[in-house]
């Protein structure tokens, strides 16, 4: 029998959709299949699960282990689901958990080898993509700094693909206090801009990434401005060797984290990666 929508549970999860109601609650909404199976995974705090019919016979395990642990799940409809997940065509399974966000000073006692820093950046698809390239790329941890979109904003969820409960990530600090935290802990900040002063195929920075780095990426449309590139130690451009204009922001990403990953964790790498601090809950 499907919940009804008037039940507290699903009034509650709608609440959800909502930014300052998630911050009011410490909760938010992770949908997926792969969402799901990391949340339960690893641990994060999940309170409730909803499922459609077809989610619950596809992925009957899954719903199983949400049951063992004690989880309330509840069957519902497929549109009351396109509902929660705010999706045209969702995955049936949505999970409600508890932030995971962590202070960071959690992230600078832990020292890590690399770290993103995100600053106005405001597209959740982008943020979204980006933290999932942080986690295979080795990163011990991301900040969205300053008016960077909210990391709980669904789709930005949804696009971490499960990475966000991988990773510590740290939210709702000034960059001017995170760049100073990282650099007392040991990094050398770099800003990702195309009008850099030196280029990442650059043989010195090839060798600089050896040491622990924090990777700067400012906004999808207008980069990092004059005031936030002063927080940096340099600014490195990404080389364009074809006629495109420029990289967007995920892609960018992508180049700069994995040449540091390849500088810090390859076999001939020098710096040998470090562990991260657990993720949970501030």
């Amino acid at each position: 029998m499907y919940a009804s929508a008037s039940t507290a549970r699903l009034k509650a999860a709608r609440r959800l959709t909502k930014r300052a109601l998630r911050q009011q609650e410490r909760a938010f909404l992770a949908e997926g299949p792969q969402a799901v199976s990391e949340a339960l995974a690893t641990g994060a705090g999940v309170s409730g699960l909803f499922v459609t019919a077809q989610a619950q016979a596809r992925h009957a395990d899954l719903v199983a282990k949400a049951e063992d642990a004690g989880i309330d799940v509840q069957l519902v409809s497929g549109e009351v689901m396109s509902e929660l997940a705010q999706t045209v065509t969702p995955q049936g399974l949505l999970a409600v958990c508890d932030f995971v966000d962590v202070p960071l000073d959690r992230v600078t006692e832990a020292r890590p080898a690399l770290v993103v820093l995100l600053a106005n950046v405001r597209d959740p698809g982008n943020a979204g993509t980006v933290l999932r390239t942080a986690d295979a790329a080795g990163a011990g941890a991301v900040i969205f700094a300053d008016a960077s979109v909210d990391v709980y904003n669904g789709k930005c969820v949804r696009a971490s693909a499960g990475s966000l409960f991988h990773l510590p990530v740290v939210a709702g600090v000034r960059l001017s206090a995170a760049t100073a935290a990282l650099r007392g802990a040991g990094l050398r900040v770099l800003a990702a801009d195309g009008r850099g002063s030196v280029t990442l195929d650059d043989p010195r920075t090839s060798a600089a990434l050896s040491s622990p780095t924090a990777w700067l990426f400012g906004n999808e449309a207008w980069g990092l401005p004059d005031d936030l590139l002063a927080l940096a130690d340099e600014s490195v451009a990404v080389p364009i060797y074809g006629r495109a204009e420029s990289l967007n922001l995920a892609t960018a990403a992508a180049v700069c984290l994995y040449a540091s990953a390849q500088a810090l964790f390859s076999p001939g790498g020098a710096t040998p990666r470090t562990p991260r601090c657990s993720p949970g809950r501030a």
